[in-house]
């Protein structure tokens, strides 16, 4: 780090991410930024998050009260791919006439040609996402997805998994994401989960924060019982409203995680009031606190997070209200990477 860098300073214009002077050869955890949205079903502008959390990093102060400065590892953010960008943009269009049909492309030559571009694009996006993580992972970096929708980063977890043997997910989200191609798509933003399970050799999916799902998710769930475990909002909320305190809701959460885990974070997990403009926000959900508290409390376990990514961040017509959105997404990927930091005894924590 540059002796010059004043970590109590305002970020200067052109600094990398959270104002910070570090190169990818001298940081300890790369951010890979994938801007895409094709399968978006309802709101967009998620695609925008990357670039919208990265502007609004530089409002994150760099102290924190529970990891003993975060940033010192080194922390850099990879450039967005123009290559990605025009693929999403492509996507995005064919996307849309799927979409508008309900997924009911059967017998129509241009919406059926219309859902095999985007599935071959989202391919392409996967194999994409897969070989930059494998670099990075290779490279012994810490590797952090930026979204994008919850498609993006089912390239890092394959590369993640394969690095990783036993692996276990901790998925917050509002949804299971363990539908079967929704519309059609095979690599929906409401499949990731679904296409992990089948696709990946994960030990375990632990799903927090869920409760917006239609039945044949929840069928899927039940029948994968021996590897999934789902908290569902209702139920977190129906122990909370009857006196059971956080701190033993998220013991029994931990309680079902494997040593190694990789988190996914859907921001659409939180109360919507933290993320008005994502795609599908849905009443209820977890205060800030709580998922940090709750992934705090992993990292005290003894469990180590060997990487993470956020997604649905949406800053929504770029207006002040869309700042909110960036600005909430910003200090969870803070707090995000201060914890992995720790949970591989990179930082100390209190």
């Amino acid at each position: 780090m540059e002796k010059s860098f004043d970590p109590n300073s305002a970020a200067a214009e052109g600094s990398g991410i959270f104002g910070l002077p570090f190169e990818e050869s001298n940081s300890s955890l790369i951010y890979l930024p994938i801007p895409w949205e094709a399968t978006t079903s309802y709101g967009g502008g998620t695609a925008k998050a990357p670039s919208a959390i990265f502007q609004a990093s530089y409002q994150v102060d760099l102290f924190d009260g529970e990891v003993l400065n975060p940033y010192e590892p080194g922390l850099f953010c990879l450039p967005e791919s123009k290559k990605i960008k025009d693929w999403n943009k492509t996507a995005r269009v064919a996307a849309q006439k799927v979409v508008a049909s309900a997924g009911k492309t059967s017998k129509n030559k241009a919406l059926e040609q219309s859902l095999k571009l985007v599935n071959s694009l989202s391919e392409r996006l996967n194999a994409e996402v897969y070989k930059e993580s494998r670099r990075i992972l290779e490279a012994k970096k810490i590797l952090a997805v930026i979204g994008g929708d919850h498609s993006t980063p089912y390239g890092a977890m394959k590369a993640a998994c394969e690095k990783f043997p036993g692996l276990g997910i901790l998925h917050f989200d509002a949804h299971h994401d363990l539908r079967r191609a929704y519309e059609g798509f095979t690599h929906s933003h409401a499949s990731i989960l679904y296409n992990v399970l089948e696709n990946i050799p994960v030990s375990r999916l632990v799903q927090v924060g869920i409760r917006d799902f239609c039945e044949e998710e929840a069928a899927y769930a039940r029948e994968k019982s021996g590897q999934v475990s789902v908290f569902y909002d209702s139920q977190i909320k129906s122990s909370l409203f009857s006196g059971e305190p956080w701190m033993g809701i998220v013991s029994r959460i931990i309680s079902q995680l494997p040593e190694k885990i990789w988190i996914t974070f859907d921001i659409d997990a939180l109360d919507p009031k933290l993320c008005p403009n994502t795609g599908t926000p849905v009443p209820g959900g977890l205060d800030f606190e709580q998922a940090v508290y709750l992934i705090s409390q992993t990292v005290k376990s003894g469990r180590k997070i060997v990487g993470f990514d956020l997604n649905e961040v949406s800053p929504g017509d770029n207006s002040q209200n869309g700042e909110w959105d960036a600005n909430v997404g910003a200090r969870l990927l803070y707090k995000m990477t201060a914890w992995t930091l720790a949970s591989q005894g990179l930082r100390p924590y209190r």
